[in-house]
């Protein structure tokens, strides 16, 4: 008995090393050096400023710019694709030829890659790019290009429809899952009392998918706040960090100024925000 639980420890011993090597040891270091003024520029003067990095943080308006754009951001990409993933997965429900077909095309944005797909929509929203071309030399709907990189509000909406058509195949795959597990019967039930389709879905399809739903959710949400490379290769944060997202703040501190402390401080405000948001969402999800 005692040889198979040695057995049992040693079976564990090289994933338990790895995830203390390469996760708690960096996080439990990265925690230190916030609490130092240290710079890559210069490794051999690290002092102890205790809170200020945490402090620097919260005075630095570019922050709350950041905050401010994941808010937007989250609040436009996580609803848009769990309502479009939603409606995918519920008209793909099917075990047809076509169904799979539309099922892989939805997938593809999924596995392309974000470098890829953010140097794609770089070259549609350009002010030559094709969007307005389309606007303006097709359609006729402007008089004018609009500088959809140059105006932060405008760049935000472009991001969150990349986020949108990245992510919705993801949130299919994962509503097909559950949708496939909802009793038949409920829905013949619901066809002999003369409910619609509309009917259908509000109070069968969505309180028997609550679970998926909240899942989707937490990880979707989760996701938003770690937008990065969207953000660092379609705007770079600019014009005069009006885009820049935590993610890429946290780039431009801790490789660009090599301001190490500072970035670090930025990467626990940055876990404790997410923490909180998780918390609140599963409390809301108990209490209903």
């Amino acid at each position: 008995m005692r040889h198979n639980k040695w057995d049992g420890y040693l079976f564990l011993a090289p994933g338990f090393i790895f995830f203390c090597v390469f996760l708690v040891y960096p996080l439990l270091h990265n925690w230190v050096y916030s609490f130092f003024d240290f710079k890559l520029s210069n490794l051999n003067e690290a002092s102890f400023v205790g809170l200020d990095n945490y402090r620097r943080v919260f005075r630095d308006p570019v922050f709350w710019i950041s905050v401010r754009n994941i808010l937007i951001y989250g609040v436009i990409s996580v609803p848009g694709q769990m309502i479009l993933g939603f409606a995918a997965a519920y008209a793909l429900n099917r075990a047809d030829l076509w169904s799979k077909l539309f099922r892989t095309l939805y997938f593809l944005p999924v596995i392309t890659s974000w470098v890829v797909a953010s140097l794609i929509f770089t070259f549609i929203v350009t002010d030559q790019g094709l969007l307005n071309y389309l606007i303006v030399d097709v359609f006729h709907l402007a008089d004018e290009r609009i500088g959809w990189l140059s105006d932060p509000w405008k760049a935000m909406i472009v991001l969150s429809m990349l986020g949108i058509w990245k992510g919705v195949g993801w949130a299919m795959v994962i509503y097909l899952a559950a949708l496939q597990g909802v009793p038949k019967d409920l829905y013949e039930s619901a066809d002999l009392d003369g409910c619609g389709p509309l009917q259908r879905i509000w109070h069968i399809t969505l309180p028997s998918i609550r679970s998926t739903n909240f899942f989707i959710q937490i990880m979707l949400i989760i996701g938003a706040f770690n937008v990065f490379t969207s953000v660092f290769l379609i705007t770079k944060g600019g014009p005069l960090h009006q885009t820049e997202v935590m993610l890429t703040w946290m780039y431009q501190k801790a490789f660009t100024e090599y301001d190490l402390g500072y970035a670090s401080a930025l990467s626990y405000v940055f876990a404790l925000l997410i923490a909180l948001l998780t918390a609140i969402q599963f409390k809301w999800n108990r209490s209903n």
